[in-house]
């Protein structure tokens, strides 16, 4: 500050104000030897999102993301990484330090991925914490009309002698999962074919070379209504307003086939609390603008508000539960 004799300018009292009050709203970070500092500081926010650009995490997030950044006067810079069903993002920010500025934008397959690779390099509870879920997003099944397939239970006639593959954005992704648990109900076999994420596996599907596949709404809502892919049925527990006329998998008569996929945002396990509080307030905030929940509401996605520690619980009862199915049904994920 500048200073004229003892006084201070009123320019400078204004700026010292404006400064004095933006520490306060900003939490702090202290740590061993480190001297306390306000959070976000000058520095970009990395969110990791750990599947292909535009697969619906990866749309949905960025959806959320650009408001989140202007409230929080910081740029938040993307970084799609997919691969092995969600991990590689995943561990990335497992490893990351755990400052407010790194964050793990992921979906239902977080809380998959124990089941499908005993030897991931990092906790899926232990190692993350969670912040906001963005909402629910119904799976839905979707096949080429080139196969003649109009109903959900013509699909299943069809694939009882087992000579039907499936697609997916990768081992234990979401999609991996509605599809497993599907099958399971309807006590069919299916050959998976994996793929790095949700728009190469939509290519495969809509070509008729892979023949169906369980993806999020807002990832083949626009194949929908181009009419190059036909919606058989959704994995959510009710109809989605998105595709109101599409029955659920449970309305069609396949026990237990729901499939909660959510998204929301996570950060290391050991992000200071007000840092932690901070992002949950704010990303609440985003998420009620008007023109976010036009957008969401346009992408299929319905509110699942939940604190940080209802979001950890979710997380710890889905990994219970998704190692329990495994084992019961015996599935393999390869």
């Amino acid at each position: 500050l500048r200073l004229r004799g003892k006084h201070m300018t009123v320019h400078n009292r204004r700026h010292f104000l404006k400064l004095s009050a933006g520490a306060l709203a900003a939490p702090a970070l202290q740590g061993p030897g480190m001297a306390q500092t306000a959070w976000p500081a000058a520095k970009p926010i990395r969110a990791i999102v750990p599947f292909s650009a535009g697969s619906t995490i990866d749309i949905i997030g960025r959806i959320v993301l650009e408001p989140l950044s202007r409230q929080l006067g910081q740029t938040i810079v993307v970084e799609n990484r997919g691969g092995a069903g969600g991990s590689l993002g995943s561990a990335a920010v497992a490893k990351a330090d755990p400052d407010g500025y790194t964050l793990l934008i992921n979906a239902a397959a977080h809380s998959g991925a124990p089941a499908a690779y005993p030897n991931l390099p990092y906790d899926a509870a232990a190692d993350f914490a969670g912040v906001a879920v963005f909402g629910s997003v119904p799976n839905v099944l979707l096949v080429a009309p080139s196969k003649g397939i109009r109903t959900v239970q013509e699909l299943v006639a069809k694939a009882k002698d087992g000579s039907l593959n499936f697609a997916s954005a990768g081992v234990g992704s979401a999609t991996h999962w509605a599809a497993e648990r599907f099958i399971v109900s309807a006590g069919f076999k299916a050959t998976h074919v994996p793929f790095r994420g949700g728009p190469e596996a939509l290519t495969e599907v809509m070509t008729g070379r892979v023949d169906f596949i369980f993806i999020g709404i807002s990832s083949g809502l626009p194949f929908i209504q181009n009419k190059q892919l036909v919606p058989l049925a959704v994995s959510s527990a009710k109809r989605s307003p998105t595709l109101p006329d599409v029955p659920t998998t449970l309305e069609a008569g396949y026990k237990d086939s729901d499939f909660n996929y959510w998204n929301g945002m996570l950060v290391p396990a050991k992000t200071p609390g007000p840092v932690i509080e901070r992002l949950y307030a704010e990303t609440t905030k985003a998420l009620a603008l008007p023109e976010v929940q036009q957008k969401l509401t346009i992408q299929g996605v319905e509110p699942a508000p939940l604190s940080p520690s209802e979001m950890d619980a979710m997380i710890r009862r889905e990994i219970a539960l998704n190692l329990k199915i495994a084992k019961e049904a015996g599935l393999k994920f390869n």
